[in-house]
Formats: structure tokens, sequence, C-alpha cells
């Protein structure tokens, strides 16, 4: 039987059929890119809840992070709730749960059903990422590195393309109708996943496994402060985005062009940081892209609206491109359980990205919001000296 972190499975431990390995891939990758459509979606919908609700920047990161803070928070008990369910029922699962949570915010009940509905959603979401992430691992063994890329690269597909379409339907559709599309492209998604995933059914089943010849958790722990950094810098600036291209003139479709280009650059830096990651190892490639992030965020803040839109690919490539690098890192600096340790990085990336938000938004409401984004710009470049400290631990893993 495989090993259940699957990066760990012995030798002679049988393999799945390669129709099993691309069916339940394709399974993770179409969860992951509809969850993450998902949660970079909402964004699309701030100025809108601004104006109906009369919120403040501070109020408006508080309301979003029901949403991704539930998911953070929730990763680690739905990974120990769920080691017992298959891969296929918990995606299928968590999809549902998080088109009901986005019902209840699309129906009339206020500001309390905005609230519920995001921490329902929240907490469907929370599902998908450990189990996603378990089911390619369990399905390509050892062999799992490029594949779990693919499965990171899916999420930035659903990242440009659900947030730039809901931004394009705004003007034209009330926003309810709008979030009730988004309901059923999630049953449409739950029910191509009860096919795809029906192979593979015993895989991504988390359960404790002995003890494996990888590094100490020190290393890990770095890694994980280091994910948390580099998304509450991504989360910080998406705060501002909208408003700041309202801002130098834009509309609410020039919002969902920006997100989109924002997200498109953020694809593409998945394979740019790993084509730079083999060249100048994990502690040179994040020091070059966290860099590049604080500069190109800075500059953001001085470009007119054309200016802004034609950097906004290129800083997508660092802002976002970073992740697959340090997600990447997780099997090797992981210790025995890689299921856990994968629970463990989303908490912290994850909940990062809902409570940073929260202070990078009292900031703006105490001062202005260009220092709100400038405070975004310095939690990437924090990054570099602390990165520095994990060189020791990457010894042997293309440090």
């Amino acid at each position: 039987m495989a090993s259940s972190t699957g990066l760990s499975a012995t030798v002679g431990d049988p393999s799945p059929p390669a129709t099993t390995k691309l069916r339940s891939l394709l399974a993770a990758c179409l969860a992951h890119a509809l969850h993450d459509g998902y949660t970079d979606g909402l964004y699309a919908f701030l100025p809108v809840w601004q104006a109906q609700f009369g919120l403040s920047y501070a109020a408006l990161a508080l309301i979003r992070a029901l949403y991704s803070g539930t998911m953070g928070g929730l990763q680690l008990p739905a990974d120990r709730l769920l080691r017992g369910v298959s891969a296929r029922s918990a995606l299928i699962l968590s999809t549902l749960i998080a088109s009901t949570g986005l019902l209840v915010v699309a129906l009339p009940f206020g500001f309390a059903g905005l609230c519920v509905g995001l921490i329902v959603a929240g907490a469907g979401s929370s599902i998908q990422h450990p189990r996603g992430s378990m089911l390619v691992a369990d399905s390509y063994g050892r062999a799992s590195r490029r594949p779990l890329g693919i499965y990171n690269f899916s999420g930035d597909l659903g990242k440009a393309l659900l947030p730039a379409l809901v931004a394009v339907l705004l003007p034209v559709l009330a926003w309810r109708a709008v979030l009730g599309l988004m309901v059923v492209l999630g049953v449409v998604v739950a029910i191509a996943l009860t096919s795809l995933a029906r192979g593979a059914t015993a895989l991504g089943k988390a359960a404790p496994v002995g003890h494996s010849g990888r590094r100490g958790r020190g290393g890990f722990g770095i890694l994980t402060a280091i994910g948390g950094l580099d998304t509450a810098t991504r989360m910080g600036y998406l705060l501002f985005l909208p408003f700041l291209i309202h801002g130098q003139g834009g509309g609410s479709p020039t919002v969902g062009l920006a997100l989109g280009l924002l997200f498109i650059g953020g694809a593409f830096g998945k394979a740019t940081c790993g084509w730079l990651g083999e060249r100048l190892g994990v502690v040179g490639t994040v020091i070059v892209t966290e860099a590049a992030t604080a500069v190109l965020i800075m500059a953001t803040l001085f470009t007119p609206l054309t200016q802004t839109l034609i950097l906004l690919p290129l800083l997508g490539v660092v802002l976002n491109g970073t992740s697959s690098v340090l997600y990447g890192t997780v099997p090797e600096l992981s210790g025995a359980d890689t299921g856990r340790a994968f629970a463990v990085f989303y908490t912290s990336v994850i909940g990062s990205g809902g409570v940073a938000p929260i202070l990078y938004g009292a900031i703006a409401d105490h001062s202005s919001q260009t220092v709100g984004v400038l405070a975004s710009a310095a939690t990437a470049a924090l990054i570099v000296p602390l990165v520095l400290a994990l060189r020791p631990h990457l010894c042997g893993t293309a440090a």
C-alpha cells in the first residue's frame, strides 16, 4: 500500500495506473482553479460592498478575512477530520460547501448574511487545499514535484479568469446575480469531480506515517514564516488594487482587467520562478522576486493608469511566482508527515492572508491608502534577510 504522503513511498509500493494519475491531477486542478477563483473573485465585490454597507478599509479587510481567515484556520482541523475520507469525497464536499456559502451571500439576508455566507464558504475551501495536494502527492509518489507545480499553477488560472469575469459582469448584472452564477459554476464543477475523481476514491487519505530521512522542522518553520509574509504582501496589495485603479480613473471593467493582468502574470510567474529556481536556487530566487515585488508595488503608486496596467503583469510574475518555489520546498523540509506539513503551511499562508490586510487597512484608515500600499511593499522587503536564514537548511536541496 502506498504511503499517505506519496513522497515517502517505498520503492516496492504499487503505483496507480497512468490514467488514474491523470484523472486525479485533473480533479485536483479543477477544484483548485475554482476555489482560488472564488477566493480572489471576491476582491471585485469590495467596492460594491463598501458602497452598499458603508464600510471602511479596515472593515472591508475584516469582511474579507471572514472568508480567508476561516479557510486558513480550518486547514489543520479539516485535515484531521477527513483523514479517513477519500479525496474524491473531500473535494466534492469542499466545493458544495463553498458554493452553499456563496449562495447565502447572494440571498437578501443583508450584512449578516454576507458575514455568515463568507464564513461557510471559507470553511468549504479549507478542505480543498490539503486534500487536493495530498491527492496529487499520493498519485505520483516520489515524482510528484512537477504535478504539484501543475496543481499550484491551476489555482492561478482560476485567479486570472474568474475575477476578470466577475468584474465584467458586475456593471451588467446585480452583484447578487453574479454571485448566483458563481454558485452554479461550483455545482457544475462538483458534478464533474464525481466523474474525474472516480478512480481516485482510495487515494488522498492522510494517515500518520513512520519516520523518514527528511530534515528537521527548523527549516520548515522558517519556510512557513516566509510563506506567511509572502502571502501577506500579496493580499495586502490586492486589498488596495481596486481602489488604486479607481483613483487613477479606471471603472469596474478596468478593475477586472487589472486583476486579470496581475493574475495572468502570476500564472506565468510559476514557470518563470521555476526556471529561476533551477539557476539561482531557492534562496537566490526568493531574494530576486521579493526585491522586485517591493520595487514594482511602489512603482504602481506613481504611474498613470495605462503604465500601471503595463506593470501589473510583471508585478504578478514576482508577486505570485514566489509561492511556487516555497510550495515545492515543503516536502523537502516537512519531516515525516508531509500531509500535516501541507496543512500547517496552508494554515500559515492563508491565515496570514486573512489577518495582514486588516492591519494594512487599519494603517490606511489612520494615514492614507498610499501608506497602506507602502506597508505591503515593506513586507516583501522584510523577506529578503529572512530567507538567508533558510540557506543552511537547504544544503543538498538546491539552496
